[in-house]
């Protein structure tokens, strides 16, 4: 382990939202296992706990809110943040729907936005004030492939990720100075519980499943320890010159 005392002292502790699945849960194991104390957040109680019991590590908080109500912020984490030292903020939880933009209802548009991006940016606007009076931090927001280019039938994940991205540079303009870095990671098409729910209605969901993994260059989804790795690396001091940046992590979804 390379963290501080178990109170997060040192380096603060990590906070990791979506943390009851996929990305968000390999994400905690790998910050567990670097020597992160770590808070985990997740509307999903159920598999909140099933994360908890296989870290095998301590997990000082965990909490099971839904990020798209602002009390769960302003009150559940902010009282979180008040007691401990967030150094390091992941921002993994997400929503999306299949559907065009004229497909896209009005309440799939506003639920998409309200925990993509307006989440994402009211917890960045809670942690940072620590941050910054600490003089030392890093946030991570997971974005998308789908932030960078068009994917079909994703409208609303699509711009919901582009602002991710948007607001992680602009927040590493502002902060860099107080010793704050803010990076995003683009991954490409993770095989995810997520991905399961969007297949489950998909009349061809067979073939489906293959045009996602073959529009990635090695013909396969990702791995959410893959996308955890690049976590890892970013909050970690071998990411220390990493500001503002995108790491994409989509076996070249958007290079071709």
């Amino acid at each position: 382990m390379t963290g501080g005392a178990a109170d997060g002292t040192t380096r603060g502790v990590a906070l990791v939202t979506g943390a009851g699945s996929g990305i968000g849960r390999a994400t905690a194991r790998r910050l567990a296992a670097d020597g992160w104390p770590i808070v985990l957040v997740d509307r999903d109680g159920g598999r909140l706990k099933d994360t908890v019991d296989g870290i095998g590590a301590p997990v000082l908080e965990h909490l099971v809110c839904d990020l798209t109500a602002p009390s769960a912020i302003q009150d559940e984490i902010a009282a979180v943040v008040d007691r401990l030292p967030v150094g390091l903020l992941v921002n993994n939880a997400g929503v999306g729907f299949r559907a065009t933009a004229g497909a896209t209802t009005d309440e799939q548009w506003d639920t998409t936005l309200a925990l993509n991006l307006t989440a994402v940016f009211r917890l960045c606007r809670l942690v940072l004030p620590g941050m910054i009076q600490r003089q030392r931090g890093c946030i991570v927001n997971i974005a998308s492939a789908g932030g960078l280019v068009g994917l079909r039938q994703r409208a609303a994940y699509c711009a919901s990720k582009a602002g991710v991205i948007g607001l992680t540079r602009a927040l590493a303009a502002d902060h860099a100075a107080d010793g704050v870095r803010v990076n995003a990671i683009a991954p490409g098409t993770v095989d995810t519980e997520w991905v399961e729910r969007m297949l489950a209605d998909d009349p061809d969901a067979p073939g489906t499943r293959r045009m996602m993994e073959q529009r990635q260059l090695d013909g396969r989804m990702g791995t959410p320890d893959e996308v955890a790795a690049g976590v890892s690396f970013l909050a970690g001091p071998d990411g220390r010159f990493a500001n503002g940046s995108v790491l994409v992590l989509d076996s070249g979804l958007t290079a071709v």
